[in-house]
């Protein structure tokens, strides 16, 4: 069962649909719990883009999916960044994986 709702977030994230947020929130709410302990204030789309960083995908794959450039996906990166206060010297990924 878990891998089915886990395999449909990754075909929402890969469509870059609307009910990806919705079903992720649904799946893990103590990621997004964690996430407003470290900062309440993320809008939608930031939350969004913290989904994509937490099903570990690359900066090339979520350009590709958001239509965006990957600069514009490294821009994104660095301002959540500064917002949960993660260290340029940390993997984000990695901090993702061990703090949400």
């Amino acid at each position: 069962m878990k891998n089915l709702a886990e395999d449909e977030t990754i075909r929402l994230a890969k469509e870059n649909s609307p009910r990806l947020l919705s079903k992720f929130k649904i799946l893990h709410p103590a990621f997004f719990e964690k996430l407003a302990e470290i900062q309440p204030n993320l809008q939608n789309s930031e939350l969004i883009f913290c989904i994509y960083l937490k099903l570990n995908l690359s900066t090339k794959e979520i350009a590709t999916y958001t239509f965006v450039t990957p600069k514009a996906v490294q821009n994104r990166k660095n301002r959540i960044r500064k917002k949960l206060n993660i260290a340029s010297s940390v993997d984000i990924y990695k901090w993702f994986d061990e703090h949400l």
